[in-house]
């Protein structure tokens, strides 16, 4: 199936873009009619491409469409950049190696040529990590997209030896095959590659039982301009720096992450999501913190605050049964600021059962009101549906976006309340309505990240969108650094996060990185003005 060059996933995919008329209805009620801006196609945008600088290669390509399509990533800036036709800086060839001794052949080529190389995953960065700079250096950008094999097995170890490219559908495909699973599920799990995963330090849906990625990365090659870096599996090593975090979070800044070695899980026998509803945010989060510090064995967690919970009910799709729930819940004493809660359990049998009893019995004593697997099928089949729905809402004129972070359990709420009423203030500031919720998820016995969604009216045209967004954007990144947040959770840093970073490294932490940069790539032709400048 061909990827749309302009939006989200796949021409002809399993989900639909178009919201549904209640979506429509809740928007416009909340933020008031919008409408449509114009999308440019590609034969135009064709036809202002400037040439590459570069000569043709056997190791690259110069295709005009294909520098398009690798221009930008998925960010809100990047999706009204490809619509509005005006993308800025594009690539002057995008390279496509199959092995680790073609990249080490296109970044000595880069050298001579004093070029810039932006390595290339599934092109899923929310944040600008593969936006090529704009400067008189060419820039190649190198897709991993043929890097893309299971090359060993180690069924002792349950070690697998991956192709970085290798995007998430493919490598659970493989490795179910054997009887394993890696258990990342990001929501850009569709597109996005192991690879990158690693270079961005992800966390997938189900963290909680199978751990953020760099509890996953035992291991792998970094293709650097210095050379070379492998790095060996050990299951414990107290042999000094653990190299794994130089190549984590390294964003394509010291090299290209060509091989990685990830510790697989047997497929689990059963795997259920529920639901759970309570009369207030307090009741929910008080049992979700215990939850998390008691360890049971779920797989994940999720707490949406009133706000959301009332946005994903108006959107359940079947208005019956959402009615009927309502009734019922509201029979029971649930009604008006209820919080609604997600939760998976995955593995055996034995401890499934023991972890839902254990669930369902804490959940009484907070107030809770279990009402089965309702809510987790369709949070189970609407896991990866968000980016769909943003370009959806586009089509129509409504701009969406998200804010991440993560702090400790004392400041949860602080940062909630934080984020909420910054982007609201930020949109009255310009006129406008926001509509703004969120939740908690990605849960740990000391915190959780706090994960805040935003819808705007786009405006009068690409510009005026991209300015909201700037403001909302640095509305809630202020927000977070006030409440001493990471800046990112799951999303990296790239160019979107870069001027936040210092309040949470410091200075000598960014000095670093820097050197870090620095010592692999002293000509600086990798992914420059990324992570740190």
């Amino acid at each position: 199936m061909e990827r749309r060059w302009n939006g989200w996933g796949m021409v002809d995919g399993e989900y639909q873009h178009s919201p549904k008329p209640e979506a429509v209805a809740m928007a416009e009620a909340r933020l008031g009619p919008s409408k449509a801006l114009m999308v440019t196609p590609m034969d135009q945008v064709l036809a202002k491409l400037p040439a590459s600088r570069l000569e043709s290669n056997p190791l690259w390509s110069l295709d005009g469409e294909t520098r398009i399509r690798h221009s930008r990533g998925q960010s809100l800036p990047d999706l009204l950049a490809l619509r509005s036709g005006e993308l800025g800086a594009v690539p002057d060839a995008v390279a496509f190696p199959e092995n680790e001794e073609q990249i080490q052949d296109i970044l000595k080529l880069a050298q001579n040529l004093n070029a810039i190389v932006i390595p290339y995953g599934g092109g899923t960065s929310v944040v600008g990590h593969i936006n090529p700079p704009q400067q008189e250096k060419p820039v190649i950008t190198l897709s991993l997209a043929n890097v893309n094999q299971l090359y060993d097995l180690d069924r002792d170890s349950q070690i697998a030896t991956l192709g970085a490219g290798l995007p998430g559908p493919q490598l659970e495909k493989l490795l179910n095959a054997e009887g394993y699973t890696l258990g990342h599920f990001p929501q850009s799990w569709e597109l996005s590659t192991v690879g990158g995963w690693v270079a961005s330090r992800s966390s997938g849906q189900q963290s909680l039982r199978y751990g953020r990625i760099e509890k996953m990365f035992a291991g792998g090659t970094m293709v650097t301009p210095k050379g070379v870096l492998d790095i060996p599996t050990f299951p414990g090593t107290s042999a000094g720096t653990d190299l794994r975090e130089v190549v984590l979070g390294s964003e394509g800044r010291m090299g290209v992450i060509s091989k990685v070695k990830m510790r697989v899980t047997p497929l689990p026998e059963v795997e259920h999501f529920y639901g759970v509803f309570f009369p207030s945010w307090e009741q929910g989060k008080a049992l979700s913190k215990q939850l998390a510090q008691q360890m049971l064995p779920l797989s994940m967690m999720r707490l949406s605050n009133a706000e959301e919970t009332a946005s994903h009910l108006k959107l359940g799709g079947n208005a019956k049964a959402i009615g009927y729930l309502e009734k019922y819940l509201g029979w029971r004493g649930v009604s008006e600021g209820k919080v609604m809660f997600t939760f998976g359990t995955t593995g055996d049998k034995k401890s499934c059962r023991f972890a839902l009893k254990q669930v369902k019995r804490l959940s009484r004593q907070f107030g809770g009101v279990y009402i089965g697997k309702l809510i987790g099928k369709a949070w189970e089949h609407s896991r990866f549906r968000s980016p769909y729905l943003r370009d959806g809402f586009m089509d129509l004129g409504y701009a969406i976006d998200t804010m991440e972070t993560a702090v400790d359990w004392s400041q949860t709420d602080k940062a909630m309340e934080a984020i909420e009423s910054s982007i609201r203030a930020a949109a009255e500031s310009f006129g406008e309505n926001v509509h703004v919720f969120t939740h908690l998820s990605h849960f740990y016995p000391q915190g959780s990240s706090v994960y805040t969604t935003y819808m705007y009216r786009a405006g009068n045209d690409y510009q005026e969108a991209y300015q909201r967004w700037l403001a909302l954007k640095q509305a809630g990144a202020e927000a977070i650094v006030s409440v001493a947040g990471t800046i990112s959770h799951q999303h990296g840093v790239g160019e979107d996060h870069k001027v936040y970073l210092p309040a949470e490294k410091g200075a000598l932490g960014i000095a670093t990185i820097q050197s870090l940069c620095e010592h692999f790539d002293p000509e600086k032709i990798m992914n420059p003005g990324k992570l740190v400048d």
